[in-house]
């Protein structure tokens, strides 16, 4: 199942609200709503680290003045929830059939998942 978007901060479980851009050439750092796709280049943030999320000496951030919203979930994670429900629903596989006793002490047959114990032809 796809999980939303994650903080980028290392080690904050948060969910992001907001996305970084660096703008080089002009030595800003945008700070604005969560991006509708994950792009190279750009970081995720949570609300916290959006808001408190400081800049090198000379260079200036600019930030979304509004409220920080998680986006609404998609098609795609209702799906995927739903098959989730589905996975866990099913029936546990059985188990194993116990090995069947043969006429001879050191040989048995039978079944261990997809594979099955043949006796040696005497």
């Amino acid at each position: 199942m796809r999980s939303p978007r994650r903080c980028s901060r290392n080690g904050c479980p948060r969910q992001a609200v907001a996305t970084l851009t660096y703008v080089y050439n002009e030595s800003t750092a945008v700070v604005g709503p969560l991006a509708a796709f994950a792009e190279p280049h750009t970081y995720d943030l949570c609300e916290p680290h959006a808001r408190s999320l400081t800049a090198p000496r000379g260079w200036d951030v600019v930030r979304h003045e509004g409220e920080f919203e998680p986006p609404p979930p998609t098609t795609d994670d209702l799906v995927a929830l739903a098959e989730a429900v589905r996975e866990a629903a099913r029936p546990a596989p059985r188990p194993p059939e116990p090995a069947q006793p043969s006429d001879h002490p050191h040989h048995a047959t039978g079944r261990r998942g997809h594979l099955r114990v043949i006796p040696p032809n005497h």
